[in-house]
């Protein structure tokens, strides 16, 4: 931005908006991210143009100005914001400043302590009493809400908490931050939800709406916490003289604190010490936006006064931001192999976890209309760690009355099919097996070690072959020409050869892996071979209805639906067609009657941990070949558990139940192999 006495002015009035709007109404339309950079912008100005620093400033105020809903209440000491450092090299600098001010701190000790997300609350106890508790608001001057304060259970009414000999001031000032657990955040929207209520957005402004209720019911309704730091002010007494020992005080008389909060001997120490805390933000059970760095002498540090607002004995080393605000342009849809539609948000490019992002996922549809997520909002982003970035939801107080609906599209938006939504589910599925964004997937399935096991046609062949239009669905695979592979890159004659005898050999695989290999969503391996046992061919689960797949156990309502759906589908039935046409002809590998006299007849086996003599597909081919059902999961119903090297819990359930435990060796005796 150019730096103009107009622009100096306008950015003025834009950050004192938006001071009021997170400091007042507790509803902010940015993130604190964006709210930094308007401020490191107005330093600049100011760094180049001093002579235009005025009162109202907001580098001259620590919040805003307080509500009309609460009485006013001085503070007895200033109540101030930090300046920031955004990496090592800024850390650095403001050391180097301190020193260079007074000598003294090149020998200082330093604490770092976790930035809390919240809303900073004095408490003020008198003759150990807690008589008031009042927010920062502009830093001299705080809202009264002593009610609301009394019902955060972690705020000792009396201090100190246990019966000690320790002493207190007649009068002493605490400082802290009020916030919710994510935990306990989680759990509230979850309850909100349950009754068709508004859910909040993020930890952060639950709390400040909560703290600053005019009904105290409802903040003591709320799952408040907070976390003490700083001794304000004190008279009639003494506390102690460096910030370690005070943590230590505050934690004595009874005043919650960080574990997080550390110690160290020296400058250079406490540098190295910052790097944990990219690794502490992601385990810890609260939002932190930065790490407070304290030289730890008080007197020393105070003795170093004031640079505007900032005290210069302290620095916040801001964290690149996991929550940003945005313009949300449009609504696209992905759809997955399973035809699933998944809606996913394009915005306005952001910086967001020190990433720039322009996508991010909106979940599903219901998300969308639960939280009215509309094109054109002003959204909050949010990415933490290596996850990828998805929406909160709209900023509501920042629409402009422009922003358009977004409807559930009903039509697939790659091949124009009907789309269908079964009852109880959220998702919304296209069921054309033949859609182009379906199709890579599919075949890669087709073609997988489970369903047709076609060895060489792995997802980078089906990619090109997809893309050289020589497949369209995967009937398609069975009329392949040598002349076709031997045109793609990487295809020599022995390659192409032995694709096209792989190809050849599935047409002799039996009715189960077909089934399986048709990706009929909700339909896996164990149902694949339900299916073909109960039919015994393909035309017999064409013909059948959802009424008769739900008579078959295991088949609930909504995958009967599926299957039926499926079949019905016209390009669905050609595609099972062209497979007959092109030699396809499946039987059941061993009819269900046949296998009574299997030694594994009836017998309905588990298998858990590794094995030396077979791989998971190899035993589980094993158990069926020997007449027996291998199941995923133990129940009452399971026979044997077959349990190799490093077990998990499903042997510790089979022991429970009392189901008989075997060894590799016992199971391939008990089939006389």
């Amino acid at each position: 931005m150019e730096i103009t006495h107009e622009n100096y002015e306008s950015l003025k009035r834009e950050i004192n908006y938006h001071n009021y709007l997170y400091h007042v109404n507790d509803s902010p339309i940015i993130s604190d991210s964006e709210f930094d950079y308007l401020l490191v912008q107005l330093r600049e100005m100011e760094n180049v143009h001093p002579e235009w620093i005025a009162p109202d400033s907001p580098t001259m105020r620590a919040g805003a100005a307080s509500s009309d809903k609460f009485n006013k209440v001085p503070h007895p000491a200033p109540v101030l914001s930090l300046a920031n450092a955004f990496n090592k090299d800024d850390v650095r600098a403001w050391f180097d400043r301190q020193v260079k001010t007074d000598n003294r701190i090149s020998n200082a000790s330093f604490i770092l302590e976790p930035k809390i997300d919240g809303l900073t609350v004095v408490l003020r106890y008198e003759k150990g009493l807690l008589v008031q508790g009042v927010t920062r608001g502009d830093g001299i001057v705080g809202e009264d809400v002593t009610a609301n304060v009394r019902t955060i259970k972690t705020i000792p009414l009396f201090i100190p908490v246990k019966d000690t000999e320790i002493k207190i001031p007649d009068v002493m000032v605490v400082r802290g931050e009020v916030f919710m657990f994510n935990s306990d955040f989680q759990k509230l929207n979850a309850e909100l939800s349950a009754k068709g209520e508004k859910t909040w957005l993020n930890p952060r402004n639950t709390a400040a709406g909560s703290l600053r209720q005019q009904n105290s019911d409802i903040t003591a309704k709320r799952p408040l916490s907070i976390y003490t730091y700083q001794i304000l002010y004190y008279e009639g007494g003494s506390v102690p003289e460096t910030q370690w020992e005070r943590l230590n005080y505050l934690r004595e008389l009874g005043f919650p604190v960080s574990d997080q909060c550390r110690y160290y001997d020296d400058f250079e120490s406490m540098l190295n010490g910052l790097d944990r805390w990219s690794e502490i933000r992601e385990t810890i059970d609260f939002d932190i936006d930065g790490v407070v760095i304290k030289i730890n002498e008080l007197p020393m540090a105070e003795a170093l006064g004031f640079v505007g607002k900032d005290p210069r004995g302290q620095i916040a080393l801001k964290f690149p931001a996991r929550e940003v605000t945005t313009i949300l342009q449009n609504i696209g849809i992905n759809v997955g192999r399973t035809g699933v539609l998944t809606p996913y948000a394009i915005f306005e490019p952001v910086v967001c976890g020190g990433v720039t992002v322009s996508k991010a996922t909106l979940h599903n549809f219901d998300f969308i209309q639960e939280r009215d997520v509309r094109i054109g909002d002003r959204v909050l982003i949010k990415r933490a760690g290596d996850v990828i970035p998805y929406v909160i939801g709209p900023v509501i107080n920042a629409r402009t009355g422009d922003e358009k609906e977004f409807h559930i599209p009903e039509t697939c938006p790659v091949c124009g099919h009907k789309t269908e939504r079964l009852d109880g589910e959220v998702a919304v599925y296209c069921v054309n097996a033949s859609c182009p964004a379906q199709l890579i997937r599919n075949i890669e399935h087709f073609a997988s070690r489970e369903a047709m096991n076609i060895n060489g046609l792995g997802i980078k062949v089906v990619e090109q072959i997809v893309n050289a239009g020589f497949v369209h669905d995967v009937s398609d695979l069975y009329i392949l020409s040598r002349e076709s592979l031997l045109s793609l890159e990487g295809f020599a004659e022995k390659k192409a050869d032995n694709l096209l005898e792989a190809i050849a050999e599935s047409k002799q695989q039996p009715l189960n892996r077909l089934i399986n290999a048709l990706g009929i969503r909700g339909v896996g391996e164990v149902m694949a071979e339900t299916l073909a046992n109960e039919f015994g061919s393909i035309d017999g689960i064409i013909a059948a209805d959802k009424t008769m797949f739900e008579a078959i156990e295991g088949i609930g309502p909504n995958i009967a639906q599926a299957i039926t759906d499926w079949f019905d589908e016209e390009s669905n039935k050609k595609i099972v067609e062209r497979l007959i046409l092109y030699g396809l002809d499946p039987k059941v590998e061993t009819h269900i009657n046949d296998k009574k006299d299997l030694p594994l007849a009836g017998l309905n086996i588990v298998v858990t941990g590794t094995l030396q003599n077979f791989s998971r597909d190899e035993i589980k081919d094993f158990i069926k070949k020997n007449g027996g059902k291998s199941s995923d999961s133990v129940s009452q119903k399971t026979d044997y558990v077959v349990v190799g090297e490093k077990p998990g819990s499903k042997a510790d359930k089979a022991a429970k139940l009392g189901i008989t435990i075997l060894t590799e060796d016992q199971l391939i005796k008990m089939t006389n192999v």
